[in-house]
């Protein structure tokens, strides 16, 4: 069977009749004038009408996410006070730091493998997404294979303002992200298969169907680990490939709207790279995000390497440890002797 087509007439022969008839014959008869009404097409609104509508929209959405905010839970309440009082602490720790090139910190090539090692070969969560111990469960090395578009998804909680916050520091993380991998990173309105959802409390626990829209096929414990998320866990992400392939094909990051400016920034930097393949976290991997003592919030040059490491076409998705680890070696030898 032949696949269906569009058909369109040859106009060619047409026209050409048209042209011989017009060379003999009677004499033309005089054009009479067209007197139908013109039709001019309809130029649609004006910017001041689009401007006025989109300000209907945003008015509408701060409206909803106030009266959200009003109806939230003493828990969502009580978590925003939590939280800031937890990015307080941490600050005055010396944790939360931003520095992408801590001088008390310096790496070699050695570090950087090791690190890498810990971080992109092991797993955080073993099988039936039980936490594992002693430095994660063994991993082959995963990345993605297709260009990542992150898309935003957000409950009513969430304003106008925070909505446009959102989507800039995400965009610009995401252009971070694709100079460091040299991957194709970018964010999108719609179809993404990396979505970032910033949910209270209350919309967080009632995820579950959205969660299998967007993850079809999504384990039944990746869904409880997002409902039922612990408070002292600000954020979270999960990664799919299709089968047993080691390619990710979707991603769902998970970030808590009470969190505070600071923490709400690291959480997007710690989960959206996590979510590129450096999936675990080592208490040894400094200076880096990927620790869970928070002494940095956001990307420093170390994990950046990683990402590059990760991303080399030299390594392949599938690889143990044992067959990455001299290659990895190489890299990052290379690496830092180009002092980037």
């Amino acid at each position: 069977m032949t696949a269906g087509r569009l058909r369109r007439w040859n106009l060619l022969p047409l026209l050409g009749l048209l042209a011989v008839a017009a060379c003999g014959g009677p004499e033309p008869v005089p054009p009479v004038a067209d007197t139908r009404p013109v039709v001019r097409p309809d130029p649609g609104p004006s910017q001041e009408e689009l401007r006025k509508a989109r300000a209907e929209r945003n008015r509408a959405a701060n409206a909803a996410a106030a009266e959200a905010l009003v109806k939230a839970s003493a828990t969502s309440t009580a978590q925003r006070d939590f939280y800031d009082r937890a990015e307080r602490a941490l600050r005055a720790q010396g944790r939360l730091r931003r520095d992408r090139v801590p001088m008390d910190a310096p790496i070699d090539a050695e570090t950087l493998t090791r690190n890498f090692i810990a971080v992109a070969l092991r797993d955080e969560y073993g099988q039936g997404g039980i936490q594992a111990g002693d430095g994660g469960a063994p991993a082959p090395l995963r990345r993605w294979q297709d260009p990542v578009r992150l898309q935003i998804e957000f409950g009513t909680t969430s304003d106008v303002a925070t909505r446009r916050s959102y989507r800039i520091e995400v965009s610009q993380y995401a252009a971070r992200l694709a100079e460091a991998t040299g991957h194709r990173v970018s964010l999108t309105d719609s179809g993404g298969n990396f979505v970032v959802m910033v949910l209270s409390d209350d919309e967080r626990r009632a995820i579950g169907p959205r969660l299998a829209q967007l993850v079809p096929g999504i384990p039944a414990h990746d869904i409880a680990a997002m409902q039922d998320l612990d408070a002292d866990n600000f954020c979270t992400v999960f990664a799919y490939s299709r089968g047993a392939a080691p390619v990710y094909s979707n991603a769902v990051a998970l970030i808590r709207a009470e969190l505070p400016p600071l923490l709400q920034s690291s959480c997007i930097h710690e989960e959206l790279a996590q979510g590129m393949g450096l999936a675990n976290d080592s208490p040894e991997a400094r200076p880096s995000i990927f620790n869970d003592d928070e002494e940095f919030a956001l990307l420093t040059r170390h994990d950046e390497l990683l990402l590059k490491i990760l991303y080399d076409p030299r390594l392949r998705p599938g690889m143990s440890a044992a067959e990455a680890e001299p290659v990895v070696r190489q890299i990052a030898t290379e690496l830092m002797a180009q002092n980037i």
